[in-house]
């Protein structure tokens, strides 16, 4: 009797340490297959990890004009009104605002690669470019093309790296007003004059407009 009591009593104690062993597996199973990157939170609530945000297409209007109503036409259409304070960095600047900068400066941040700019509530000289904060935080760079660069420029996705030659102002040769993506444009030269007779006249800033994004825009908020 005691010896059965005892057979009883070790096999019950073994089926109790299967059964915990297989509860333990059956869990490790659950938490190798659970979704990855997605966390619970409080409340039933899931965070996801965030996704790169893509640079936004170029904008082009194709029509001709004074370059007061393309730059009104242009705005309008990218929803940016303009900066409440004089001088910021783009990084502080609200989205959907639009600004000016120096030439020279422009040159800078492009040749360098730097991260952020300082843009101007009112341009301050007569050459200087227009940048765009879009509602997503990413900035377009305005300026002039000739007409047979639209149709290059409009295709988001480009089968190849654009060189652009985009002017401060309208003229007879770039009659066009284009918003191009900072995320996508690489510089390795300075903006030049395109009359070295006028120090604040127009200018133009030569450079590639690559297919993908690949270098880092302007910070964003």
């Amino acid at each position: 009797m005691l010896c059965h009591a005892f057979a009883s009593g070790t096999s019950s104690h073994i089926s109790q340490r299967i059964l915990l062993i297989m509860l333990t597996l059956v869990g490790f199973a659950n938490g190798m297959f659970s979704p990855i990157g997605v966390d619970a939170a409080p409340g039933g609530k899931t965070e996801v990890l965030p996704v790169q945000k893509a640079a936004p297409a170029a904008v082009v209007i194709e029509t001709t004009g004074s370059e007061a109503e393309l730059r009104r036409q242009l705005r309008a259409k990218t929803g940016v009104t303009e900066l409440h304070a004089g001088t910021m960095r783009f990084s502080e600047a609200p989205i959907g605002s639009f600004g000016f900068i120096q030439p020279p400066a422009l040159g800078l941040v492009l040749v360098t690669q730097s991260p952020d700019l300082a843009l101007e509530r009112v341009a301050s000289v007569p050459n200087a470019y227009e940048i765009h904060k879009l509602a997503d935080g990413s900035g377009l760079l305005v300026g002039f093309i000739e007409k047979n660069m639209a149709s290059q420029i409009a295709p988001k996705e480009r089968p190849k790296t654009l060189r652009l030659f985009l002017h401060s102002s309208s003229s007879d040769e770039a009659p066009l007003i284009v918003a191009v993506p900072l995320e996508k444009l690489m510089a390795d030269q300075m903006p030049r004059q395109r009359d070295s007779g006028k120090r604040d006249g127009p200018v133009v800033l030569e450079m590639d407009l690559q297919s993908t994004m690949t270098r880092k825009g302007p910070i964003s908020q």
